[in-house]
């Protein structure tokens, strides 16, 4: 085979603290790769943010640095036949409809400004497990639902967009398939880590979106993890379509290829992950283990699911030390 017949894939890694884009051969070897670092916002005590803008700038620029080495070694990027992406979980966007722009910085999965509301939520729940039945999550600071709430009752910009109608939250994988293709989606891996998501189901739970004041056509549509959501619409990787999306942890599970029961992977980065791969049926822990969707590798798939153990604050202390 010539080196103009040869078809590759690329992945957007899109972490909390670097983006990278990495080209890979039909083997699953990594031919071209380029990594940007960046650093986040820390405004106040224990808020951690991003413009939304430049996290999709980085992507552009660790594609940009990828390609060009990809072409270096006599490649065209027509031979890349589809892209995945990675993503940081829970980390929050709200942008507007109309302008396409992000109404205020992103609130990152770490983040813990909303402490005092989550107390306030916890008591009007009557326990912090009220809807883990549905949605598989306890009431933390940690995932997007409770970050949504916060916007609506702290963010002008936010409150003004709900009153437009244009109003649109979403995780970053909605955000970059959004500014990428035009199309508003999520994947159920993502979907699962906003405690709106009812896991039996895949459908956005009436009762979840009730109490934490979210409505239903400010989110996404949720979709399989292995499915074409749209074709790039501009720049390098122009009309080659995004067919892959799973958080990052999920993600670094099927890397893994903990495909069935019982196998478990555990990774460290910001922070520390280990999950558990339990099958085709959500199990409910009793010792703090959340219940999440591990992978559906495509609409018609089954679904398979996993516990997790989530460290907030793994290689982020090492950074701080």
């Amino acid at each position: 085979m010539s080196k103009s017949e040869e078809t590759f894939v690329g992945a957007i890694d899109q972490g909390t603290s670097s983006t990278r884009f990495l080209i890979f051969n039909v083997k699953g070897q990594i031919v071209a790769s380029h990594q940007v670092e960046y650093e986040n916002h820390y405004a106040k005590a224990g808020w951690v943010e991003k413009s939304p803008t430049e996290i999709l700038e980085s992507v552009d620029t660790a594609v940009a640095g990828t390609c060009r080495r990809f072409n270096s070694l006599g490649y065209d990027t027509a031979q890349i036949k589809g892209v995945g992406i990675t993503n940081q979980r829970e980390t929050t966007v709200a942008f507007d409809s109309e302008t396409g722009e992000p109404l205020t910085n992103a609130i990152i999965w770490n983040d813990v400004r909303t402490k005092e509301l989550v107390h306030r939520l916890i008591d009007e729940a009557g326990s912090s497990t009220r809807f883990a039945s549905i949605c598989g999550l306890p009431i933390t600071t940690y995932f997007s639902a409770v970050k949504m709430r916060w916007m609506l009752e702290n963010v002008p910009e936010v409150k003004a967009a709900r009153e437009k109608g244009t109003l649109r939250f979403g995780t970053i994988d909605t955000w970059l398939v959004y500014k990428m293709t035009g199309n508003y989606i999520t994947d159920v891996t993502n979907a699962s880590r906003t405690m709106l998501m009812d896991i039996k189901t895949f459908k956005w739970s009436e009762e979840c979106l009730d109490f934490f004041g979210v409505k239903v056509d400010e989110l996404p549509e949720i979709r399989s993890s292995a499915e074409v959501y749209g074709n790039i619409n501009e720049g390098r990787l122009k009309d080659i379509p995004i067919g892959g999306c799973l958080g990052d942890q999920q993600a670094a599970m099927v890397g893994q290829s903990c495909f069935d029961p019982g196998e478990a992977k555990n990774t460290y980065g910001t922070g520390c992950f280990m999950l558990f791969n339990t099958g085709e049926e959500p199990i409910f822990s009793k010792n703090g283990l959340l219940t999440t969707v591990a992978f559906q590798m495509g609409p018609k798939a089954q679904p398979k699911y996993a516990l997790e153990g989530s460290i907030a604050v793994a290689g982020s202390a090492i950074q701080w030390l």
